[in-house]
């Protein structure tokens, strides 16, 4: 039975990474401080009693001590929403250089293939349209987002150092804006604060005049990439996202549309630094991993909409952030 370490696995990536590792016959490890993360994504594995899953209490920025053998080491552990990480900038700067550094190690001692959680904000504004892993970015080092943007481009940077110099061998996922069940609901991205906000009946708040575009894809498409790439010999970046390209206006319009709500929108000014565009070129992994999103927005946003349905108190209030 393959041996599994996912960190940040209570969160709403992990959780899912958890369901499908054990679905294919292996043990996990879920590794979560709780700083993000939520027990309740993780409940029904503790329901089930499975012997397959452990939890784990700890913080990754400091040294991780895992006993017996590890097959594999996923390293999902970050504040990832804006609201998350304005709020948590040490926190994340610490998990994105400290954390990938004490993952690393963990993996090169057990002699374990590492996966790391990158982001397409490692983009920043991008330049270049789409945006393909060769497009070195175009992010500001010192503004509020860097502090996620830079930790992720160090992440990166020490993830090879590690393949290169200890020969560990590393895997690096560029994760497109994601969707699903088990966002959290006050997590202040675009998706879950349309929704909760359409379900109350409250205006939907866009930043900007809605024309910055951003490409969603849903998670279980996110996670057959993962597994794809983690199984594969590919040592470069590889972009994970949907190329359904919309701009957040007609985003907001559609969820509207979906639940049927009387929603209207209002506009509060563009956060610094906000990307423009955001499109993945998926080619690389259309070619070496022979994957592609399956699932369209509409059935996505529609499995999306029943779990919202049942997660959204109409007492709520929320924000957006693109």
């Amino acid at each position: 039975m393959p041996r599994t370490l996912i960190t940040g696995g209570a969160g709403f990536l992990g959780s899912h990474l958890c369901d499908r590792f054990i679905a294919e016959g292996h043990e996990v490890l879920c590794m979560d401080n709780l700083i993000t993360g939520n027990p309740d994504n993780i409940a029904h594995l503790f329901e089930r009693d499975d012997e397959r899953f452990t939890f784990i209490k700890h913080d990754v920025t400091n040294y991780i001590h895992v006993g017996g053998d590890l097959d594999y080491v996923l390293h999902f552990a970050s504040p990832a929403s804006p609201i998350d990480y304005l709020k948590l900038p040490i926190q994340t700067l610490k998990v994105g250089a400290l954390g990938t550094h004490k993952a690393l190690g963990l993996a090169k001692a057990k002699n374990a293939r590492f996966l790391l959680a990158s982001t397409s904000e490692v983009y920043g504004d991008p330049q270049t349209h789409p945006q393909k892993e060769t497009y070195w970015g175009n992010v500001n080092p010192i503004g509020p987002r860097g502090v996620y943007d830079e930790a992720k481009r160090f992440a990166e940077a020490i993830t090879m150092a590690y393949n290169r110099y200890h020969g560990v061998e590393t895997r690096i996922v560029r994760i497109f804006n994601t969707y699903g069940p088990r966002m959290r609901i006050d997590d202040g991205r675009a998706l879950p604060t349309f929704m909760s906000q359409a379900l109350r009946g409250d205006p939907l708040t866009v930043y900007g005049d809605g024309s910055q575009t951003r490409s969603f894809q849903y998670v279980d498409d996110l996670v057959e990439g993962i597994y794809r790439l983690l199984m594969s010999s590919v040592e470069e970046p590889v972009n994970i996202g949907n190329p359904d390209e919309i701009t957040i206006k007609e985003f907001a319009e559609e969820i509207i549309r979906l639940t049927g709500s009387s929603s209207t929108i209002t506009y509060e000014e563009l956060p610094k630094d906000d990307p423009q565009v955001r499109q993945p070129d998926i080619t690389r992994a259309r070619e070496r991993l022979q994957w592609a999103p399956a699932v369209d927005r509409a059935e996505g946003l529609a499995r999306t909409l029943d779990y919202f349905r049942s997660a959204v108190p109409t007492s709520d209030t929320a924000s957006v952030s693109s």
